[in-house]
């Protein structure tokens, strides 16, 4: 019987990947992509490890955090505070950035490396992985709106190299022209859709520990309790979530 692990929103866009034609006349639900990455969080677990990274541009993510959300509470008319809650249903876990319980909206907010990768309009915001991520909060603080901001702040100067400053400072230029907002509304078909994955995952991670198991000998339930996930670096895991990098399982 497979646990009843919850997947963080952030890792659920990897779930969601449509299996091809010929999986799906076999009855495959999960496609090859979600499987690699399951079994990705798998190794993650066996060997106590979450496989972090990092990068100019999450530090940037994680440094001005407090600007954006003051650029978007300027630009927008609103008293956001940072969230530190994080909520969990039967299927998920998370922490958003933003919520504006008297709207009934999410915020999720994107700090952009430099005004070359900043997306003017609403459709250079869309990403497959965002929009399950956004789905997830709205299901988690019941929310009917969430909507991703990408702010254009000034990066920390020891971040720059030697790029041309005026990449990367943006005091001189309106603060509305440099946020952009992709909203996402809630669907419940969707919805439904995702907590489904979300079982048949289970089910693979599962199928991982034993495969892993009888290719290297062992019991399984030992592989999957003897060797606890490894307590996270807070700093490496904030620098992830700012930078919008999925996170493992919960």
């Amino acid at each position: 019987m497979a646990r009843d692990i919850k997947f963080r929103c952030s890792s659920i866009g990897h779930l969601m990947t449509e299996p091809t034609a010929a999986a799906i006349k076999a009855g495959e639900v999960l496609s090859v992509g979600a499987k690699t990455y399951i079994r990705k969080l798998v190794a993650q677990e066996i060997f106590g490890v979450e496989f972090e990274v990092s990068s100019k541009q999450m530090e940037k993510g994680i440094e001005v955090e407090p600007e954006s959300i003051a650029l978007l509470n300027r630009v927008r008319g609103l008293a956001l505070v940072k969230n530190s809650e994080r909520r969990v249903n039967d299927y998920l876990s998370g922490e958003c950035d933003l919520f504006d319980p008297p709207a009934g909206r999410g915020h999720d907010l994107k700090s952009s490396w430099s005004v070359a990768t900043f997306p003017i309009l609403p459709m250079d915001c869309e990403d497959k992985l965002y929009e399950w991520q956004m789905r997830g909060y709205m299901a988690l603080w019941d929310a009917e709106r969430w909507e991703v901001n990408y702010a254009l702040v000034n990066t920390p100067e020891r971040l720059i190299g030697f790029e041309p400053p005026s990449m990367h400072f943006f005091d001189h230029i309106p603060e509305h022209l440099r946020l952009t907002t992709w909203e996402i509304t809630r669907d419940r078909i969707k919805e439904a859709a995702m907590f489904e994955k979300v079982k048949h995952a289970r089910a693979y991670y599962e199928e991982v520990i034993v495969e892993f198991d009888r290719t290297h000998g062992g019991d399984p339930e030992a592989i999957a309790i003897a060797v606890p996930a490894a307590q996270p670096d807070p700093a490496a895991k904030t620098l992830a979530v700012a930078a919008g990098i999925p996170e493992p399982i919960f």
